[in-house]
């Protein structure tokens, strides 16, 4: 069994100011608090580890690092958080003391420590490279929805975990029949991180437009659990609004 501590466990935020359905989102308020300052209070919170921003915006990197928290100034180019926040990884740490980090979207302000635990112990199998969580729905609109991505997998009854067999728009079912809406909340191992972020582009990430794809088209094991909570992230400014409310 690997171990898993404080000491070598990093929550890694990506955030950028570039988002096409709601600009600035990072920064925007909820109850007079940027967005990206309540979900790095979430993760230090939790006490899981070190908690690093990885942004490409010097206005960030100030709300964080007044707020007494660690942000690294990463690329501009990167194609994905995935990227940004292995940089910030590396940056970070030089001296290669980290080997698990938990990669926590700066878009999730009402993520809690259950969550956080549950993603990163999934990697306590050695075969893991990757883990992240899912929500059983059953409203046929969000089945049929294509803006929310499904996971397909065999998730056992007792464990409530199962390895991964796809990700999709699509409305299918995993193979025990449930719908399973998938969370972006990802950890991976620091190898498989590196790994990861080496690799070309696959054809069906591309179609799908689903990172994760990557990932299993190159034979990289993902590990899922099932969790009975579903975090709301922030896309649109309805959902903004909806936020004001529940925290």
């Amino acid at each position: 069994m690997t171990m898993i501590n404080q000491e070598n466990t990093a929550i890694i935020i990506p955030a950028r100011l570039a988002s096409t359905r709601l600009p600035n989102k990072p920064l925007l308020p909820i109850n007079g608090k940027p967005m990206i300052l309540h979900v790095w209070e979430r993760a230090v919170a939790a006490a899981l580890g070190e908690v690093i921003v990885a942004t490409d915006s010097q206005e960030i990197k100030d709300v964080i690092s007044q707020a007494g928290g660690n942000c690294e100034l990463t690329n501009t180019n990167h194609q994905s958080g995935t990227d940004r926040i292995f940089e910030a990884l590396e940056n970070f740490d030089t001296a290669n003391k980290i080997n698990y980090i938990i990669n926590l979207q700066g878009d999730l302000p009402q993520i809690n420590r259950e969550c956080l635990i549950a993603v990163v112990n999934l990697l306590t199998e050695e075969a893991v490279d990757i883990g992240t969580l899912v929500c059983e729905m059953t409203n046929p609109d969000e089945i049929n929805s294509n803006s929310i991505v499904k996971a397909i997998a065999d998730i056992n009854s007792t464990t409530q975990i199962g390895q991964a067999i796809n990700f999709t728009r699509n409305a299918e079912t995993s193979v025990n029949g449930n719908h399973l809406h998938h969370i972006g909340l990802y950890a991976y191992t620091r190898t498989a991180l590196a790994k990861f972020v080496q690799l070309p582009q696959s054809a069906r990430e591309k179609e799908e437009k689903l990172e994760q794809l990557r990932a299993l088209d190159n034979h990289m094991r993902i590990e899922i659990g099932l969790i009975d909570f579903l975090p709301l992230g922030v896309d649109t400014p309805e959902d903004l609004e909806k936020m004001q409310k529940l925290i």
